[in-house]
């Protein structure tokens, strides 16, 4: 799987963490909180819009770098570190307070196991590239 592929994969999957991003900044009247009931708390607010913005951050960053995905090996294994520790942090949950719903699940999986693989799949297009 080339270079092509690659940036059709990181392009698709960047929407997820640029829109998700969007609508997380609406804090904790962002649907899937405001349906759960979560308290107006201004802390929880405040850090749900930061952690909102953080990931419109990261959806962007990684729209930014796919037309040049082979020369931005550092910004390519930053953003699927972040992804990756994001990915930690949501095993914690499920380990301390449960399981979340079944979507949740799947994205812990992505950033833990996907994280490493479009890492390696990256430094392939990279090392392709220069020879």
């Amino acid at each position: 799987m080339g270079k092509r592929a690659l940036q059709i994969t990181t392009a698709v999957l960047a929407l997820v963490p640029t829109v998700t991003g969007v609508i997380t900044m609406l804090g904790v009247s962002d649907p899937l909180y405001a349906s759960a009931g979560v308290p107006a708390l201004p802390v929880l607010d405040s850090n749900l819009r930061f952690f909102g913005g953080v990931w419109l951050g990261l959806g962007l960053s990684l729209l930014w770098l796919t037309p040049r995905i082979e020369s931005q090996t550092v910004m390519f294994r930053v953003i699927w570190g972040a992804i990756f520790l994001g990915g930690v942090g949501r095993l914690l949950s499920i380990l301390v307070v449960g399981s979340p719903p079944i979507p949740f699940v799947g994205f812990t999986a992505l950033e833990l196991i996907g994280a490493p693989l479009f890492v390696y799949w990256q430094h392939r297009v990279a090392t392709a590239g220069r020879t």
